[in-house]
């Protein structure tokens, strides 16, 4: 029980540090975090490959892009290998809204964790453990 507060507790002061970037931007934190991989992805990505890198259902994930695309933001593509699925791939107009608001996003995120100096790596050993633990049995569990 400890661990999860403290987790909830740290989701939300990141969230709290990020919200003065999306007060009135043209993206909300969970559309830039969907449009993130897709940005810095060298080709078109499948959706069920973007849903798995974030974790998320395939449903969310194409109801997100849904939105996203009729915004022109994302474009989908026919898949040449699969012609059931989609390739997505970002449009000038969702790389430079991307571009725009993730560095700031990145910058709220340094300022706030500045202050673990040499307790950095530490705390990332013990975020990694508690992710990969975490992963294996929701791993488990799904099968």
């Amino acid at each position: 029980m400890e661990v999860v507060a403290q987790v909830k507790r740290i989701s939300a002061l990141l969230d709290l540090s990020v919200d003065p970037i999306y007060r009135g931007a043209e993206l909300t934190a969970a559309e830039v975090e969907l449009m993130v991989p897709l940005r810095y992805a060298e080709e078109p990505m499948a959706a069920i490959r973007l849903a798995e890198r974030l974790g998320m259902s395939r449903a969310g994930v194409s109801k997100a892009l849904a939105k996203l695309e009729r915004r022109g933001l994302i474009a989908r593509e026919q898949n040449p290998s699969d012609r059931r699925s989609a390739l997505i791939r970002m449009t000038g107009e969702g790389e430079a809204a991307i571009d725009y608001v993730f560095p700031r996003e990145l910058d709220a995120h340094t300022k706030l964790l500045a202050g673990l100096g040499d307790c950095r790596s530490r705390v990332l050993d013990a975020l990694v453990c508690l992710a990969e633990t975490m992963e294996s049995y929701v791993d488990d569990s799904t099968q």
